[in-house]
């Protein structure tokens, strides 16, 4: 999976970068394909939004499913890992509607 940052009007922490694609690759175990993930940050600078002034925005692109998710915190590793909670919802939701359950019941069954 490739992963592109994109920084608007904001300073990155040091480790934003592994902790970003640590996070995002460690979603490959579901097997869903995901071909390439932006990741843009952006900083608001009105005062008034004070505890909401980081955005992050990540989006999915590829073979796959289009997937987005969106968060607004206080500094950007907290809204990276509020839009990664949602982003990790819909990975699952994916990966669970693809999974073939076995649903043979006991009445199909002879039982002794």
């Amino acid at each position: 999976m490739k992963i592109q940052i994109h920084a608007r009007n904001a300073e990155l922490a040091e480790d934003f970068r592994d902790i970003a694609e640590e996070k995002l690759n460690s979603m490959e175990r579901f097997g869903v394909v995901i071909d390439r993930v932006e990741v843009e940050i952006l900083h608001e600078s009105n005062p008034r939004l004070g505890k909401h002034s980081h955005r992050v925005i990540l989006t999915s692109h590829g073979s796959g499913p289009l997937l987005r998710a969106e968060a607004s915190e206080f500094n950007d590793l907290a809204a990276f890992d509020a839009a990664m909670k949602s982003f990790d919802i819909q990975i699952r939701k994916i990966h669970e509607k693809s999974k073939d359950y076995n649903r043979e019941t006991l009445r199909g069954k002879e039982v002794i």
